[in-house]
C-alpha cells in the first residue's frame, strides 16, 4: 500500500508540473491564509518515509491554534454556535433613487452621453420587442415566449459594462445582452419562428438564443447548468491568459440547485475568472423568495464559498453598471470569481404559459410596474438634457415598425429542411437515427396532408 501510495504521489506531482503549472492552482500568495504543509521535501519522499510523510516540526504553542489542512484555526474554550442570520440585512447598492436624481455622495462609473443615450434606447427596443412578441404569442404566430419586463436594466447596463471577449452563459431571460452585443431583430424573430434563417435550425424552442459569434452560449432550458460550465469557461480564459472572463446569468430559484453550490465552489479553488450574476426577482415561478431559501437572499452565499459578494439593486442601470465593471475588473486582474445578485422584481408572468395572478396579487405587480427601472433612467438622461419626449416618441415608432416588420419577413421564409432534424450531433449518423429518419419519411409518404407544406423534405 505504502508503495503504491508514493507511486501515486509522484504521478500527481509529474501532472503538476506538466499539465497544469502550480502556479495556476495554488496561488498561495493571494490567499487569505497558509495552507499547511510538510517540511520534508517531496523528492525524499521514498517509500519507507511514507510515515514520516505526516509529521510536521510545530514552531507554535498547539494550544492556541489547530494546524489543520487549510490553514491555522484558533482555539477558544467559548462554545458559540454561528447565528443562521445577521442581525441586519446586507445593504443594496445604489446610485439613482426612485425619480432618477444621483444619491449624494455615491460612487459610480462615469456614462458618457453616448454611451447612456444608447443604454436607454437598447432598454426602449427590449420592452417593444417583448410587448410585441409576447402579442403574436396571444395571436397563435409564436408557440412560447417569455418577457424581460422588470428586468430590463439588469439586461442592458450588465452587457454595456463588458467587451465583447467576455463569454456570456445566460439562462433564459437574458436577451438584452445578445441585443447589446448587435444580435438583430430579424435574428431574434428567426429564432423565435424556427425558420431557416435560425442559428439552431429550428431545433431549439423560442427564447433559446445563441451566438458563437457573439461569444454567447446557446440558452438551455435545464435549471443552473450553465454555471458550472461558467467556471470551466473561465478557468480556460484563465489557462490561455486571455483579457476576458466568463459571465453567467441565472434566477433566484436556481440557487437551491446543486449546480449552483458545485459551480462556487470550484470556481473558487480553482480561482477562475467568472462572474456570477443573479437575478433576484422575488419568483422562481410561482415559489416566492421567503419559500426557496431562508439566508439573507443570495450574495451571503458568496462568502461560505470564498467567493467575493455584492448585492446591487437591479432597477438603477448606474448602479448596475458600475458594479458589473467592478467586478468584471477583479475577476481578471485578480483572478477570482465574484458573486453578484441584483436585486428587481419579475413584473410580467413567468413565461406566456404561466398566469402570475393565481399566486401573486394584482395589487403586487402594479405596486411594482409604476416603479418602471427604465423610466427612472430615462429620468436621469432627460436632467442632463441627453433626452427628450419628442426623440422619445418617434424613437418607439421606429422601433414598433421594424419589429413588425421582422415578424412578417420570418413568417414567409420557409423551415430548415427535415434533414436537420439528423445533422450536427455526429460526423457519421448512425444507423438509429438513419432508421428514425427513414420512419418519419414513410409516415409523410402514407399522410402528406398531415405534414407542414413550409417544410422541405
Amino acid at each position: 500500500m505504502a508503495m503504491w501510495i508514493s507511486r501515486s504521489r509522484r504521478t500527481l506531482n509529474h501532472f503538476d508540473q506538466r499539465a497544469c503549472p502550480s502556479s495556476l492552482l495554488r496561488q498561495r500568495g493571494s490567499r487569505p491564509f497558509s495552507y499547511f504543509e510538510s517540511t520534508k521535501e517531496r523528492e525524499q519522499l521514498e517509500p519507507h518515509y511514507y510515515e514520516e510523510d505526516y509529521h510536521v516540526d510545530i514552531n507554535h504553542d498547539e494550544n492556541q491554534a489547530l494546524n489543520f489542512p487549510g490553514g491555522k484555526i484558533p482555539f477558544t474554550s467559548q462554545m458559540k454556535f454561528i447565528s443562521e442570520s445577521s442581525e441586519t440585512r446586507l445593504s443594496c447598492y445604489r446610485v439613482l433613487d426612485n425619480n432618477g436624481c444621483p444619491i449624494p455622495g455615491s460612487v459610480f462609473e462615469q456614462v458618457s452621453k453616448d454611451l447612456a443615450v444608447k443604454m436607454y434606447s437598447k432598454m426602449v427596443t427590449l420592452q417593444l420587442m417583448d410587448s410585441i412578441f409576447d402579442e403574436a404569442k396571444k395571436q397563435g404566430r409564436l408557440t412560447f415566449y417569455l418577457t424581460t419586463v422588470g428586468e430590463e436594466v439588469i439586461n442592458i447596463a450588465s452587457a454595456a459594462a463588458l467587451t465583447p471577449d467576455d463569454i456570456v452563459l445566460p439562462q433564459y431571460r437574458e436577451p438584452g445582452v445578445l441585443l447589446w452585443r448587435g444580435f438583430t431583430l430579424q435574428e431574434f424573430t428567426n429564432q423565435l419562428l424556427g425558420n431557416k434563417g435560425d442559428n439552431g435550425k429550428g431545433r431549439q424552442m423560442p427564447i433559446h438564443y445563441g451566438s458563437n459569434k457573439l461569444n454567447y452560449f446557446t440558452v438551455s432550458s435545464t435549471i443552473a447548468t450553465q454555471l458550472p460550465h461558467a467556471a470551466g469557461v473561465a478557468y480556460a480564459l484563465k489557462m490561455d491568459k486571455k483579457d476576458a472572463c466568463a459571465v453567467t446569468y441565472f434566477g433566484d430559484g436556481t440557487t437551491s440547485e446543486g449546480d449552483f453550490h458545485g459551480a462556487l465552489n470550484i470556481a473558487a479553488v480553482l480561482e477562475a475568472p467568472v462572474v456570477f450574476l443573479c437575478r433576484n426577482n422575488g419568483w422562481a415561478i410561482s415559489t416566492p423568495v421567503a419559500e426557496q431559501f431562508r439566508s439573507d437572499g443570495v450574495a451571503i452565499k458568496g462568502q461560505a464559498y470564498g467567493v467575493r459578494s455584492i448585492r446591487v439593486d437591479g432597477n438603477d442601470a448606474l448602479a448596475v453598471y458600475s458594479a458589473i465593471r467592478a467586478a468584471r475588473k477583479m475577476a481578471i486582474k485578480e483572478q477570482r470569481p465574484i458573486l453578484v445578485e441584483a436585486m428587481a422584481y419579475r413584473v410580467s408572468d413567468h413565461a406566456s404559459s404561466d398566469d402570475s395572478t393565481k399566486y401573486r396579487s394584482k395589487e403586487e405587480i402594479e405596486y411594482w410596474r409604476r416603479r418602471c427601472s427604465v423610466t427612472r433612467f430615462r429620468k436621469w438622461i432627460q436632467k442632463n438634457g441627453w433626452w427628450s419626449d419628442e426623440e422619445e416618441l418617434e424613437f418607439r415608432g421606429n422601433i414598433k415598425e421594424q419589429v413588425l416588420q421582422a415578424i412578417q419577413a420570418a413568417e414567409e421564409v420557409e423551415k430548415p429542411p427535415l434533414t436537420d432534424l439528423f445533422t450536427d450531433v455526429y460526423d457519421q449518423i448512425p444507423s438509429n437515427l438513419q432508421e428514425q429518419e427513414r420512419y418519419i419519411r414513410d409516415a409523410i409518404n402514407r399522410r402528406p396532408q398531415e405534414y407542414p407544406s413550409n417544410i422541405p423534405l
